[in-house]
C-alpha cells in the first residue's frame, strides 16, 4: 500500500511572522499592557506566537529601532522605561515636529492627503465621542502623523512617529484616570482649524496653530503629572 503523504501546515508568508510580533507587542507597549521596564521573554514569546525564536527576535530589533526595547548587557530584552528625567527635551522636539510638519503639510499636501487627513480626523473625532480614551490618544497620534507624510519629508515622518509613541505612552500613563468628556472636545475644534489651515496654504497660521496645540498637551502632560506627583505626597 503506497505512503500517504502527511498533510502539510500551510505556510507563513516569509517575514509575515516578524510583522505579527512586531505589532502585537508594539500595541501592547505602547496601551502599557507591556509595562516599562517589565522584561521580554524570547521563548515566551516563541510559545505564545508558536514561531521559532528568530522572527521574535528580529521583530525585537525592529521595536528597539524605534526605542519601544532595550537590550541590557546580559542580552536580555525590556520595555524602554519613559524618561521622564528628559520631558523637557521631549516637549520641545515634539513642539518642534508639530510646527514643521504642519508647515510642510501646508505646502506639500496634494488632494488624495487631504482626503486621509480629513478620515483621520473623523476616526479621531468619533474615538472622542465615544469616550475611548484609548482609541482616542491612538488615533490622535494617526492624524498627526498623516499630516506629516502629507509634508513629503520621510526624516520628520520618521522622528516625529517615534515622538508620538512616546507621547501616546506617558498619556495611557496619566490620562484615563483624568479624561473629561467634553462637546465640542477643544482637540476636535483645534484639529479642524489645523485641517483649514493646511488646505488654505496657509503656513504662517499652520504654525502658529501646530504651536499652540503641541503647548495645550504639553501643559496637559504637565499638570496630569504634577497631579499626581501631589496626590503621592505623605501627609
Amino acid at each position: 500500500m503506497a505512503d500517504i503523504p502527511s498533510p502539510t501546515l500551510p505556510e507563513r508568508k516569509r517575514g509575515s511572522g516578524v510583522r505579527l510580533v512586531y505589532e502585537v507587542l508594539r500595541d501592547e507597549i505602547l496601551d502599557l499592557t507591556l509595562q516599562p521596564g517589565s522584561p521580554v521573554d524570547e521563548v515566551a514569546l516563541a510559545e505564545r506566537f508558536a514561531m521559532s525564536r528568530t522572527p521574535i527576535r528580529e521583530a525585537l530589533v525592529k521595536l528597539e529601532g524605534e526605542g519601544l526595547v532595550a537590550t541590557l548587557p546580559n542580552r536580555s530584552s525590556v520595555v524602554s522605561n519613559i524618561d521622564f528625567l528628559n520631558l523637557n527635551a521631549f516637549f520641545d522636539a515634539l513642539t518642534l515636529m508639530y510646527r514643521v510638519t504642519t508647515r510642510l503639510a501646508a505646502e506639500f499636501h496634494s488632494a488624495e492627503d487631504m482626503a486621509q487627513i480629513l478620515r483621520r480626523q473623523a476616526v479621531f473625532a468619533e474615538a472622542v465621542d465615544a469616550g475611548d480614551e484609548l482609541a482616542m490618544i491612538a488615533r490622535n497620534r494617526d492624524f498627526h502623523l498623516t499630516i506629516a507624510e502629507a509634508g513629503r519629508n520621510p526624516y520628520y515622518v520618521q522622528l516625529f512617529g517615534r515622538l508620538l509613541d512616546e507621547g501616546r505612552r506617558i498619556l495611557r500613563l496619566y490620562y484615563y484616570p483624568n479624561f473629561q468628556r467634553r462637546q465640542p472636545h477643544p482637540f476636535v475644534l483645534e484639529h479642524e482649524a489645523i485641517i483649514a489651515a493646511v488646505a488654505a496654504r496657509d503656513v504662517t497660521l499652520c504654525d502658529r496653530l501646530a504651536k499652540d496645540h503641541a503647548d495645550q498637551i504639553v501643559r496637559l502632560i504637565q499638570d496630569m503629572i504634577a497631579r499626581d506627583l501631589r496626590q503621592d505626597l505623605p501627609l
